[in-house]
């Protein structure tokens, strides 16, 4: 299921619009579903628990053949893998700070990625959303990074975030924008013949 209904993608891309119609600037919003596969949390657990099974056996029998404990040991494996396939329960057991990590590594990415550091002003800002891990972030090229103080970005995440817990996404994307629009059109405001950098569009990955 998509993060956003493609009924509310077409208001997210008219306040990008809106927005850019009064300033210079440029803004692009992109949506993960997750950062990461987190594929290394099954192996780790896979692992850990299958390197276990000798102390937590031989306790019981302490005679057992070591072919037989190459079995348990595979068996362990191979069942914690499979329950960790249900990726929902494999997300549970990545640990917040590595959640955080990954999101912002892909929010990085993505700034460039998507050409916002590329603006003739550097005036790109990017919204980014990372959903599994409830990340959100906005990335500033240095041309307003240099103006707007990180307390305005943290308000913007924060009422955006708050949107979102009340199930109103969309409406927190609208709101968000236009925020972000106001301190670009103070700074860089449009001028005649200002071109469009960057694609109007809501990416979701």
């Amino acid at each position: 299921m998509a993060f956003v209904p493609a009924s509310d993608r077409a208001r997210i891309v008219q306040a990008i619009k809106d927005v850019e119609r009064r300033t210079s600037g440029e803004i692009v919003t992109v949506v993960a579903a997750r950062a990461s596969d987190y594929r290394f949390i099954a192996l780790s657990w896979g692992a850990g628990l299958a390197l276990a099974v000798p102390a937590c056996v031989l306790l019981a029998w302490p005679a057992m053949p070591a072919s037989a404990l190459y079995l348990y040991q595979l068996a362990v494996f191979a069942a914690v893998e499979i329950v960790l396939l249900y990726r929902p329960l494999r997300l549970l057991l990545v640990p917040r700070s590595v959640k955080e990590r990954r999101a912002r590594q892909l929010a990085y990415t993505q700034f460039y990625a998507q050409g916002v550091h590329l603006t003739a002003g550097h005036t790109g800002i990017l919204l980014f959303v990372a959903v599994a891990e409830r990340h959100v972030e906005i990335l500033a090229d240095g041309g307003i990074d240099a103006k707007v103080g990180p307390d305005t970005w943290r308000g913007i995440v924060d009422r955006f975030v708050a949107a979102g817990r009340a199930g109103r996404v969309a409406d927190g994307f609208v709101a968000a924008i236009a925020e972000l629009g106001a301190p670009l059109a103070r700074h860089f405001p449009a001028v005649k013949g200002d071109a469009d950098e960057l694609p109007d569009r809501f990416i979701e990955l």
